[in-house]
């Protein structure tokens, strides 16, 4: 026989909106972990979202206007960015209603190009 184990670290980065926050499974968390703050992007066109690391030494700089920075939260198995002003143009672009505590779970995929990670809203988690 020829079996294949499975493992508990998913492999696949999920993120899951809900009306005031983005969090990000395990796998599509780690690229954050030495994150100080975030860009958050968009791109209505394509239906994609671009979550972007900012280091504490860019932070520093001051290159990125405070008012585009945001704030992560990083722990040992998710990660979250809240903005509910973001997650309502969201809703409305992909025709959602996040409210009464609904999600919606949607496939990442880090962007070397973009050094961000993009969460393409066609493409829903079943």
């Amino acid at each position: 026989m020829s079996f294949e184990w499975a493992s508990k670290k998913p492999n696949d980065g999920v993120a899951t909106l809900y009306e005031s926050n983005i969090t990000l499974n395990k796998s599509a968390s780690s690229h954050f972990d030495h994150a100080f703050s975030v860009l958050l992007g968009l791109d209505p066109g394509s239906k994609k979202i671009a979550v972007k690391p900012i280091s504490k030494d860019e932070n520093d700089l001051g290159a990125i206007p405070e008012e585009k920075r945001h704030k992560i939260t990083v722990k040992p198995s998710y990660a979250r960015v809240c903005n509910k002003k973001f997650m309502k143009e969201i809703a409305t672009l992909v025709g959602v209603d996040l409210g009464d505590n609904k999600s919606f779970k949607f496939k990442t995929q880090w962007s070397k190009h973009d050094s961000a990670l993009i969460i393409d809203l066609n493409q829903p988690e079943v």
